[in-house]
């Protein structure tokens, strides 16, 4: 009979040792799947960018994508047409909660605030960025380009 109680007993352990086993992963999953949701529904802040050549302003570009491409190439998303400017120029990218600059092996070289950009360093509003003879303005926003104008149309 003690062997048949000692059977039963390792069999409810066995039992309540998978039954745990089992609830640990589903918690895990749930977080797991909680943290992707999050991560898919973040959002970087908006950027605008000011491009100035020769000292007069030559177009200001809305962005809410979390990587931006500078260069002479066409299919960057800010193409600049300037023989000091590279193909594939410089790079803007929000990780961290942060945008970030970086120099993408320019010939003429990225400048941040008249600082040569060697690595890649944090970006805040008002930041100037020189691109060859090309200065480009950052202003980080977490207004969309038509809540601004609004807001701005309100006031007058």
């Amino acid at each position: 009979m003690s062997g048949l109680i000692a059977l039963a007993l390792r069999l409810l352990l066995a039992l309540a040792l998978y039954a745990f086993l089992g609830w640990a992963l589903w918690t895990l999953w749930r977080d797991i799947q909680r943290e992707a949701d999050r991560v898919v529904t973040r959002r970087a802040p908006g950027i605008s960018l000011a491009v100035q050549k020769a000292g007069q302003l030559t177009a200001v570009k809305y962005f809410i994508q979390p990587e931006i491409n500078m260069g002479r190439d066409p299919v960057c998303d800010i193409p600049i047409i300037d023989e000091t400017v590279s193909a594939r120029h410089a790079r803007l990218v929000y990780h961290h909660s942060q945008w970030w600059l970086e120099d993408l092996h320019s010939t003429n070289g990225t400048r941040l605030n008249q600082t040569p950009v060697t690595t890649p360093t944090v970006l805040t509003s008002g930041d100037e960025i020189d691109l060859g003879q090309v200065r480009v303005t950052v202003n980080i926003t977490t207004e969309t380009p038509i809540s601004s104008t609004k807001r701005l149309m309100e006031q007058e």
